[in-house]
């Protein structure tokens, strides 16, 4: 086998690899499209059975379901289809904003969780995300822009009850506020209690569409959580809000000077033993 030859097989494996691994990444977050697969997985049964067993009449009418079904699953999800190219579209392969140092990613960490929790002693309600690797640009040409530095003051202005930019969602990116008055879908997933309100199920909806990391205040418990990946982490403490936060900001694709990380560890096991 030729230089060339492995090379070419090489890249061709690395990229089934690649569109298999973010097919299921994707799919993991989407409860329609997992239904989907256990559906044409059960088909796929029921026609092994029928040919197994010879049955002659069920395995005709399975044929004409396989052979109908690609184009049948294109229309009916359709739009589960456009979320996962949209998604692709969003990716960010060497991220957008500028690497946050450890003491800027620190300051920002304690004025967001500064703000939450000054929130949660009045109950105000608040959803605040924050992009990471995907773009939420479209999410941002549709609301307010306002691109201010972050501050605790700040954050609980445009959530205070008569602000007229209170309502939606508040989208951080770096360490600037890029806008508010956001609208971002809802969840469809079924294992969501039903006692969470819009403003959950939005958190919930935007972390399973991006790698975004979505807060929550509630407006009726004052209590504070996060919404990653699609998994909604409830009734944060302040403290384990701003060890979640620290942890899930670190950068994973960049080449940090070894003092800035050992101090960053160093200022993590400090709130560990706090």
């Amino acid at each position: 086998m030729s230089i060339t030859e492995f090379f070419r097989n090489f890249v061709d494996i690395l990229l089934v690899w690649f569109v298999l691994y973010y097919a299921f990444k994707s799919l993991r977050k989407n409860v329609k499209m997992i239904l989907l697969f256990k559906g044409i997985a059960i088909i796929i049964l029921l026609k092994l059975i029928s040919y197994f067993f010879q049955l002659s009449t069920i395995g005709f009418i399975l044929d004409y379901v396989i052979e109908w079904g690609v184009l049948a699953i294109i229309i009916i999800f359709q739009p589960e289809i456009r979320n996962v190219l949209e998604q692709l579209g969003r990716s960010q392969l060497l991220g957008r904003h500028k690497v946050l140092t450890v003491d800027e990613r620190e300051k920002v960490v304690y004025e967001i969780v500064t703000a939450m929790d000054a929130m949660r002693k009045t109950r105000t309600g608040a959803l605040i995300v924050i992009e990471r690797d995907n773009s939420l640009n479209d999410y941002i040409a549709k609301s307010k822009k306002i691109y201010a530095d972050i501050s605790s003051e700040l954050l609980v202005t445009i959530f205070f009850p008569n602000n007229p930019l209170h309502d939606g969602g508040l989208i951080i990116q770096g360490d600037k506020i890029t806008s508010a008055r956001a609208v971002f879908p809802t969840s469809d997933n079924l294992k969501i209690s039903k006692r969470l309100g819009t403003r959950h199920r939005a958190a919930i909806g935007i972390s399973e569409l991006t790698d975004c990391i979505s807060l929550i205040v509630s407006e009726e418990t004052g209590r504070l959580s996060c919404a990653i990946g699609g998994e909604l982490h409830y009734n944060l403490s302040s403290d384990e809000l701003k060890l979640l936060l620290l942890s899930e900001l670190r950068p994973k694709n960049s080449v940090l000077i070894a003092d800035d990380e050992e101090d960053e560890e160093e200022v993590l096991e400090n709130e560990e033993e706090k």
